[in-house]
């Protein structure tokens, strides 16, 4: 069981309990939020709140969360473009909208379940029965290349590489505004957001974050950015680039709330992936186009000039 102490701000307050909870807490729908009011898990000095409760803004909430449900992760026939695979490793293109990994709200129709079926169980045990073979992650509104160990050695070989740096993860995106520079680097530690725990922010005492970022296109508007990540944190690149005051197109957790008309999510891809095979040393460097939604958007824009 997980305890939890939250307190609304002051422009919460009109806001049922159970949409901001839902809001609040990774993983909890609003229909789940309203269970645990149900069963009086949400406390307000001891007094456990309807589901109807309306917030006033300011008040400290006691949260009981039970522990969660075992998810087992069984493989599915789900369609995957493999970019290269061998008896090691394997790397696909994950498009938009493909959790990585089984996780509570998503117990199935994920990358893993994909590659379970996929590779016939041949995946390495060292990321845990919900995450075999997976050794870094990519949002789920996120696209691009990602790379699985198909064995222990593998996936330890490729976990080290992600340490030193020499797995190196390039990306491209557009994002919101101008700027000045012509490349640069976000140096700033992320953690978990003081508010609202489904975000991530730039935080003292967070995890140290790295961000290069040089600029492959200017717009009315818009940038379009090649990143390369050095540290590998959630949302890192969404994040250090809310920071700098240029959210990236599409992000409506980071950036504005209205979606894009034609842009599932945000506009960022996985472009390209570096590292050195595990068993031979020998360097791998891999890449992928675009997808059709993020060619869209620069052939609008390029036609705009």
């Amino acid at each position: 069981m997980e305890l939890l102490s939250l307190r609304p701000a002051a422009s919460d307050a009109g806001t049922r309990v159970d949409a901001w909870l839902a809001s609040q807490v990774e993983g909890l729908t609003r229909s789940a939020a309203a269970r645990l009011l149900e069963e009086g898990r949400v406390t307000l000095e001891g007094r456990p709140l309807a589901k109807n409760y309306r917030l006033t803004g300011g008040e400290a909430l006691a949260v009981s969360l039970p522990d969660p449900e075992p998810i087992e992760a069984l493989p599915q026939d789900i369609p995957l473009e493999v970019v290269y695979e061998d008896g090691d490793v394997i790397v696909v293109n994950k498009p938009k909208g493909l959790v990585v990994h089984p996780a509570p709200g998503h117990p199935d129709g994920t990358l893993v379940n994909a590659l379970l079926h996929h590779c016939g169980g041949s995946l390495s045990g060292v990321g845990g029965a919900l995450r075999p073979g997976i050794v870094h992650r990519i949002d789920r509104d996120t696209s691009g290349l990602i790379i699985a160990a198909k064995n222990d050695l593998a996936h330890q070989a490729l976990s080290a590489q992600l340490q030193d740096h020499t797995l190196a993860r390039t990306y491209e995106c557009l994002a919101v505004g101008g700027f000045r520079e012509d490349a640069g680097t976000v140096d700033a530690p992320i953690g978990r957001h003081p508010v609202d725990r489904k975000k991530m922010a730039v935080v003292s005492g967070g995890r140290p974050a790295v961000t290069h970022w040089e600029v492959l296109e200017r717009f009315p508007g818009l940038t379009y950015l090649r990143c390369r990540l050095e540290t590998g944190r959630t949302h890192q690149i969404r994040v250090h680039l809310a920071h700098l005051g240029h959210p990236i197109l599409g992000d409506t957790v980071y950036g504005a709330r209205k979606p894009v008309p034609g842009l599932q999510g945000q506009c960022l891809h996985a472009v390209g992936l570096r590292f050195l095979h595990p068993r031979t040393g020998e360097p791998v460097e891999l890449c992928c186009p675009l997808p059709e939604e993020f060619q869209a958007q620069l052939r609008r824009l390029r036609g705009s000039l």
